[in-house]
């Protein structure tokens, strides 16, 4: 009987067995593939209100522009903690009272992963009770002396005015006339009633208490003010030997044009005028500028060739023209990209994006950037002062090229590590072309 049983040769028990195992494997890919594929991480959302359109504009674009840039270099290295990273803003148009509401939707509608400030003090100011609500880490770019009333462990300042920070603004201003002989002895000390034009007078006034000086003019003006004749006419009545102006851009380059209409020449001028940075109103006042001494931050000046800047600054002024910005960049764009460059290494240090965490780790840590090591101290304000003050002379018609190469009519003056020439005293010889560069330059 058993010999009668017809067995499988072995040729068809290879082909059954083969078969089994393709059937098996095509089972076992129709499985896989029938499963749900991980979708892709999120992008990290970073939410900001930036002035767009205003009287901000020039500067909120172009910091606009340097953030947008680190995101990219940031993206096509892999992005942070595996993820890319998306810029979410709205334009606040210059507004105060409209970003309170854009920080909400960014929060609540967006839900954006973090925030951070848009440019200028009394666009962060108004932001600060709704980040604080939320707990959430805050980085300010350019604000001046914000935390000051608030004291918000998670703030941190992209400025660098340091602990003292409304004094510091102009601490160079003083510290620089009163070097002179014979020393000035009247001060006068105007502008606009808005905050940041505000925090800079009281600090000002306290320069002014430590050099011993007589403060002869001490006024705001309200921020709508367009003819400043009748400012610069009730400061030049006092007849005083320093004047400090604490301005925003238009009433800044209203302010300049006044005083050279009106012959006004005190011993020196400037301190802290917002604008006098900026391509726009330096092509427009031109050698209306000379003489002036006034803040900056940053210049394209040996002294000052941190690691990464300058190769920043040559894709901002690749991309500035086609986007009809500030050409030059050096104002905005090394601290919105700096600023950009805090948070990125906060979340790759602690591998997180929780704002406890972050503010904890920089709080302590030293942060490396394109406008040098920042180290954070109280209130969020920068460990060590570094605000320049910069003598505009030599400056010969209206043309773009000359403000490119900063060095021929802008002498760094303080502090002394960024130093490259002399002060040329009093502003009236400032204005007197023969001797712009022989004294600018210290020969």
């Amino acid at each position: 009987m058993l010999s009668c049983l017809k067995l499988p040769s072995l040729r068809a028990l290879k082909i059954g067995a083969t078969a089994g195992v393709v059937a098996v494997a095509a089972t076992a890919v129709v499985l896989v593939s029938a499963l749900p594929t991980r979708a892709a991480e999120p992008p990290i959302k970073i939410g900001l209100g930036m002035s767009l359109t205003g009287p901000l504009a020039a500067n909120g674009k172009s910091a606009l522009l340097a953030m947008q840039i680190w995101a990219a270099d940031v993206n096509a290295k892999g992005g942070l903690l595996g993820r890319q990273v998306k810029l979410v803003y709205y334009d606040n148009r210059s507004n105060a009272s409209t970003v309170p509401g854009i920080y909400t939707k960014l929060l609540d509608v967006d839900k954006v992963n973090l925030v951070v400030s848009g440019y200028a003090t009394n666009m962060i100011a108004p932001a600060m009770p709704v980040v604080m609500e939320r707990g959430k880490v805050f980085i300010s770019l350019f604000g001046l002396a914000v935390n000051k009333q608030f004291h918000y462990p998670k703030y941190f300042s992209m400025l660098p005015t340091g602990p003292q920070a409304e004094e510091s603004f102009t601490k160079g201003f003083f510290d620089i006339a009163m070097a002179q002989k014979p020393k000035p002895k009247t001060v006068a000390i105007v502008g606009a009633a808005a905050d940041f034009s505000e925090n800079a007078m009281r600090g000002a006034l306290a320069n002014a208490k430590t050099a011993g000086l007589k403060v002869v003019y001490d006024q705001t003006y309200p921020p709508s003010t367009t003819d400043f004749d009748p400012v610069v006419q009730a400061i030049q009545a006092t007849n005083p030997d320093l004047v400090v102006i604490c301005s925003y851009p238009l009433d800044t380059d209203g302010m300049v044009r006044a005083m050279n209409e009106l012959g006004f020449t005190p011993n020196m001028i400037g301190g802290g005028m917002v604008g006098l940075q900026s391509p726009s109103i330096q092509t427009q006042l031109g050698p209306e500028l000379n003489g002036i001494v006034n803040f900056n931050f940053w210049l394209p000046e040996k002294t000052m060739e941190f690691p990464g800047v300058t190769k920043l600054i040559k894709q901002y002024q690749a991309k500035a023209a086609s986007e009809g910005i500030d050409p030059l960049g050096y104002y905005m764009a090394p601290w919105a990209y700096a600023d950009m460059q805090v948070l990125d290494d906060a979340i790759e240090a602690t591998k997180s994006l929780n704002d406890t965490k972050l503010a904890d780790y920089m709080r302590k840590a030293t942060f490396h950037t394109v406008v040098g090591n920042v180290k954070f101290a109280a209130d969020g304000e920068w460990a060590t002062s570094r605000v320049l003050q910069v003598q505009f002379h030599g400056i010969v018609g209206y043309g773009l090229e000359q403000f490119r190469n900063a060095s021929n009519i802008e002498t760094i003056l303080t502090p002394s590590k960024y130093k490259t020439g002399n002060v040329i005293y009093p502003y009236s010889k400032a204005k007197s072309p023969t001797s712009e560069k022989s004294a600018a330059t210290g020969r």
